[in-house]
């Protein structure tokens, strides 16, 4: 063994010591596998350096990332590198508008309104997935389950603090809004869910309805009225239209309603 690659050991040992008391292994194998590529090239000690930190915080990140997606709670994970534009070919601007993310940083909304089946689930899950991707903690449920789970706040006397909990969220996605009626209270609730987040950290919501039929969801105009003003003041309306996706190689051409739901969204 020669004295450089004893002392090149030695040194690797010492950064193993040091990457574990920093709880940062993989800087130890990032260190390990760029030594011999930074002597060779000539690097800088600044050069590795960068090299081996650059390699831990992108790993750190991945590693995040999947831990935030995980913990978001989708059904199934999807990504817009999935969806079939072609089918929604007037929603590719729009969307990949707000892949950015800007509009978590402005706190604006998204709403995405259109007939079952024309993929407003797979977007918002997949504008979700980038959202963590790019470190904002993210949570989604139905609308239904987003309001059994204030209910449930409600009765142990801790609905404030749990508001207060879901806005240290940058996103949170309500899917399905109209699918199931709301009791006044249930109504109310997710009202003050729409309200905590105003201007404070952004929301997705689906729906099969548009705004004018949402009356008859949350049960009272002046409710539905004040929810909407809230939804819509900073946000993004995107409407997809057309047939079902999940239907078209059934030679099922629409579903019973669409058609009307479909002019109401025009």
């Amino acid at each position: 063994m020669t004295p450089k690659t004893s002392a090149g050991s030695e040194s690797l040992k010492q950064i193993t010591h040091l990457a574990a008391a920093l709880k940062a292994p993989r800087i130890t194998e990032a260190a390990a596998r760029l030594a011999d590529h930074a002597r060779d090239t000539g690097w800088t000690h600044e050069d590795y350096l960068a090299a081996v930190l650059e390699r831990e915080v992108a790993a750190r990140n991945a590693s995040g990332a999947r831990l935030r997606i995980r913990a978001a709670g989708f059904g199934a994970v999807k990504t817009l590198d999935d969806f079939d534009f072609d089918h929604q070919p007037g929603a590719r601007t729009p969307i990949q508008a707000l892949v950015s993310g800007a509009y978590l940083v402005e706190h604006r909304n998204v709403v995405l309104l259109g007939p079952p089946g024309t993929g407003k689930t797979h977007l918002a899950t997949a504008l979700g997935v980038a959202a963590a991707r790019q470190g904002h903690r993210v949570l989604f449920a139905t609308a239904t389950d987003w309001v059994t789970r204030l209910s449930e706040a409600h009765d142990r006397g801790r609905l404030a603090a749990e508001l207060t909990r879901l806005r240290r969220y940058g996103l949170i996605i309500v899917d399905e809004v109209g699918y199931l009626p709301f009791e006044q209270d249930a109504a109310n609730l997710f009202f003050q869910l729409v309200s905590s987040r105003y201007e404070h950290a952004s929301l997705i919501l689906t729906s099969n309805l548009p705004f004018s039929s949402w009356a008859g969801v949350f049960g009272d105009q002046v409710v539905a009225a004040a929810m909407i003003d809230r939804i819509v003041h900073h946000a993004d309306v995107i409407a997809l239209k057309g047939a079902s996706y999940r239907l078209r190689d059934r030679g099922v051409e629409t579903l019973p309603s669409i058609k009307a739901e479909q002019e109401s969204l025009d």
